[in-house]
């Protein structure tokens, strides 16, 4: 007989909305939550890779698992696809808004375009979800919403030139705390997860490669490694469930240390 879930993380039933959802952390964090019994909706722009993550995912948790085309640096977009999706499921009880990326360029080369790429993306895509969700979560007086933050919201990384990077996950951190103070009295929690360097599809060759980068980034990091993304899934569950029904406003640093040191 297979073990019951702590009724502190069964999560059966709450419909989940994960954004960049069909690899990466997105992927590893929703397939935790899957593993809680909360029914998944993975949103993407990479429609191939989502709708088979959603039929692996789906096939691997026994829970129902669908895909859906997003854009979240489209807010008319959001605000259409979040209303069908929450209407389809009869709510959104957890948002892990999660879309993102990086472009490496120093300061000074004065590219406005590749800047505001990052903080369209990063910044203004978590913000359109995050209103859009939470408007719905609000008038049901209950929801847990995730960001993902990152370390390089608190720290500035050494030696890749990131400032658009770091500066647009510091504002989703300070978004998150802003959030979660005004939703406080009304059943709604907002928290981030910050993590560290983390393996994924995007930086597994670099990893394999190895070099001073590497080296540099490791030496950084008390625990000496990378951080796998499924290392990720637990402090979504937590922060999803019952378990931390008292938490709000909360950036998880999930980093293997560096920030700590």
């Amino acid at each position: 007989m297979a073990p019951s879930i702590s009724p502190l993380f069964d999560l059966t039933g709450r419909t989940a909305l994960v954004t960049g959802g069909a690899k990466g952390l997105g992927l590893a964090m929703a397939r935790g939550l899957a593993e809680h019994g909360a029914p998944i909706v993975l949103a993407d722009i990479d429609d191939e890779t989502g709708r088979a993550a959603a039929e692996e995912l789906a096939a691997a948790t026994g829970v129902a698992v669908s895909y859906r085309h997003l854009d979240v640096t489209d807010q008319a977009m959001v605000e259409k696809v979040v209303a069908e999706i929450d209407d389809e499921v009869g709510g959104i009880e957890i948002l892990l808004n999660n879309a993102g990326r990086t472009i490496h360029h120093p300061l000074e080369d004065g590219d406005g375009e590749k800047w505001h790429a990052v903080m369209r993306l990063n910044l203004d895509g978590v913000y359109h979800v995050l209103s859009a969700v939470g408007r719905r979560m609000l008038e049901r007086g209950r929801g847990s919403i995730i960001n993902t933050g990152s370390m390089s919201g608190i720290i500035a990384n050494v030696p890749q030139t990131q400032a658009s990077y770091n500066a647009s996950k510091a504002a989703v951190h300070n978004l998150t705390r802003s959030a979660a103070l005004e939703w406080a009295e009304r059943g709604v929690r907002v928290n981030a997860i910050a993590p560290g360097y983390m393996r994924t599809e995007l930086t597994r060759g670099f990893y394999e490669a190895g070099g001073p980068q590497i080296d540099q980034w490791n030496l950084m990091t008390p625990m000496g490694r990378p951080g796998e993304p499924e290392e990720l899934a637990g402090a979504a569950v937590y922060l999803a469930a019952d378990a931390s029904s008292f938490v709000t406003g909360s950036i998880l640093s999930i980093d293997g240390g560096y920030t700590a040191a």
